[in-house]
């Protein structure tokens, strides 16, 4: 069975298409046009979008859970916090862990293994930690911080069972230049973040192979007139998407217009969500660490220390465009061709063309989410 949807306002990383259709068959787009002149097999599902915006499936680098539930608990929590995040658009994402003991890490890797086993929109897992410096821990455990140690690299390659799909380490720590050899040797992506790096050991980290910087701007260095630091260098550097929080807390508005005019299609957005997003204000937990939100602000208990975000990928989209004031094709793009990009899936995801995966949103003209599909399957309605 297909689904055909037709009469929407297309828009991806190549522009606005009106009065536009796309055509799926199974897992894979099979025709897109333009007007009426569109056929449909008997079985289709057939949508008329009435001029509602279409656009490909989010995609997610960063998020560590929502709904009210975290992806550090079990297997059904992390099942209602990816439920959560795919009814406001996010149809593929890594499932991002803050730092934790080495034991647990071992039994979320297994969780998460089980679940991909039954969920192919989950693409893997993201480390954030243990490999961080503690001068930029953010909402981290600095008792759980450690430097990158080749035994402990092993050990953690072993546990990976290819579940692994991408890493944030400090290039700076003992180790680190070692560890990244062996994590991109590995097919790991490695990310720059939670560092202390200046912009020389940045671009040295990004020759051996790092490609993204995490939540670029936060828990890093800042642009300092004589001491450019790590988001220069990704500025700088053609290879490196750059991660970034449109939240309208962790950066102000005006940073990220910057951003995206210095690194045009190289910036992903993130949510780097905890468990509250899409939930309520309260008491939650990031890791091992107990977090307060209140007015859609995420802090570690008792400090001002920011624990990740209560966004989800259509706010995002909607603030990127409403308040930074991007264009909507470059807005969809940071959502879905270019952390398509990063994880070296371009040619599957990210464009709402012939031969790509049929993930959609569909969005009325305020950005609100009316419809999401992955694989040809309608996952929710508005």
């Amino acid at each position: 069975m297909g689904v055909l949807i037709h009469n929407a306002t297309a828009l991806d990383a190549n522009g606005r298409v009106d009065n536009a259709w796309v055509h799926s068959s199974g897992k894979m787009i099979a025709a897109t046009g333009v007007g009426g002149g569109w056929t449909a097999e008997k079985d289709d599902v057939i949508l008329d979008a009435s001029g509602a915006w279409l656009v490909p499936g989010f995609i997610d680098l960063h998020v560590h859970g929502g709904g009210g539930h975290s992806f550090h608990d079990d297997g059904q929590s992390i099942q209602k916090a990816l439920a959560a995040h795919r009814t406001h658009g996010t149809t593929r994402s890594l499932i991002s862990l803050v730092t934790t003991p080495p034991a647990a890490v071992r039994q979320q890797l297994e969780t998460i293994s089980t679940l991909m086993a039954h969920d192919s929109l989950i693409l893997g897992a993201h480390l954030e930690g243990p490999f961080l410096s503690p001068l930029h821990k953010g909402a981290h455990d600095p008792q759980l911080l450690m430097e990158p140690a080749a035994q402990t690299v092993q050990s953690l390659l072993e546990t990976s069972n290819g579940v692994i799909r991408q890493i944030t380490l400090a290039p700076e720590l003992p180790g680190a230049a070692d560890a990244i050899d062996r994590f991109v040797e590995a097919g790991i992506i490695v990310a720059i973040g939670h560092t202390d790096v200046d912009y020389d050991g940045a671009r040295k980290a990004f020759d051996q192979g790092a490609r993204l910087l995490t939540h670029g701007f936060n828990a890093m260095r800042g642009i300092h007139h004589r001491h450019p630091g790590p988001v220069l260098a990704a500025f700088d550097d053609p290879r490196i998407v750059i991660e970034l929080i449109a939240d309208g807390i962790h950066i102000d508005p005006r940073v990220i217009s910057m951003a995206f005019q210095q690194a045009p299609g190289r910036i992903a957005l993130v949510t780097d969500a905890m468990a509250a997003a899409g939930s309520a204000n309260g008491t939650y937990r990031l890791g091992s660490q107990p977090v307060e939100v209140k007015g859609n602000r995420a802090v570690l208990t008792g400090t001002d220390t920011i624990a990740g975000s209560t966004l989800t990928q259509d706010r995002a989209l909607a603030y990127a465009i409403d308040t930074v004031g991007l264009q909507p094709a470059a807005a969809v793009a940071a959502l879905t061709q270019t952390p398509a990009r990063a994880l070296g899936l371009e040619n599957e995801f990210g464009l709402l063309s012939a031969g790509y995966r049929p993930d959609f949103v569909l969005l009325d003209h305020h950005w609100n989410v009316q419809g999401v599909w992955a694989d040809g399957e309608r996952l929710t309605r508005a």
